[in-house]
């Protein structure tokens, strides 16, 4: 055995590199590499596999494009983390109509623990009933309130989050999802429309009762595409827009 994979687990099946990805992508759930670790070198992997280093490489080429991993020139390949702003961006699409993108300050509204509505149960794969964090936040772009964020986390995946531990930490929430709870969001499904502002996101993102908004939802998901986060945005676009980038 060899880092937790057989030596003799070289994948049959056709393309190999998938599988190659896939056994990579394994060692990373299991956290043989963590966040912010340099990987094997491809000769090392490609000698463990039992493959080609051109095999190797693509497996790494596609985990590089997904942003689990990032190759640093002349420093060799690094395990992704949410501090990276190229992750954090990768999360957080909305950008400035004038001027560079940037993160923004967050203020806490809420956080507590409460039993799973029915429809957040579904969405994180729960039994309806089972305990998850609330967490109510809002971000502002030029001191002004742009965006209000209800976010949803399985409390079991979560013991020991609080207000108190969100107030505190000072870099982006994903990374300390990733620092304090082992947990990393590696995709989001999204869904983007427009809506109106009902009287509570009204009120709080100070804007008149009404006033178009883009909903974004998400579900974010870790290894083993396993649900871990809902997120609800409500973002004020009069000097944002929400921007994607198609390939």
């Amino acid at each position: 055995m060899q880092g937790g994979v057989s030596a003799g687990a070289s994948p049959t099946f056709s393309p190999l590199y998938q599988q190659i990805k896939g056994l990579i992508t394994q060692s990373l759930q299991a956290g043989e590499w963590k966040p912010g670790e340099i990987i094997p070198s491809e000769v090392d992997l490609a000698g463990r596999y039992k493959v080609s280093q051109g095999t190797v490489r693509k497996a790494i080429d596609e985990l590089a494009a997904e942003n689990l991993l990032v190759r640093r020139q002349g420093r060799g390949t690094f395990v992704a983390t949410h501090h990276e702003d190229r992750v954090q961006f990768r999360f957080l699409r909305l950008a400035p109509d004038s001027g560079e993108p940037h993160h923004p300050p967050s203020r806490l509204i809420e956080c507590r623990r409460m039993r799973a509505p029915a429809e957040i149960a579904r969405q994180l794969d729960l039994r309806a009933g089972d305990g998850v964090i609330l967490i109510r936040r809002m971000m502002d772009f030029s001191d002004r309130p742009t965006v209000l964020d209800e976010i949803w986390l399985p409390g079991s995946l979560f013991r020991g989050l609080t207000a108190e531990k969100l107030n505190e930490y000072k870099g982006p929430m994903y990374g300390l999802f990733e620092d304090e709870f082992g947990t990393r969001m590696i995709r989001a499904v999204e869904k983007v429309r427009a809506v109106a502002a009902d009287d509570m996101t009204a009120d709080l993102l100070k804007v008149p009762k009404g006033f178009p908004l883009l909903s974004v939802e998400r579900v974010s998901y870790t290894y083993g595409d396993k649900p871990v986060e809902v997120r609800r945005g409500w973002y004020v676009t009069t000097e944002h827009h929400y921007q994607n980038e198609l390939s």
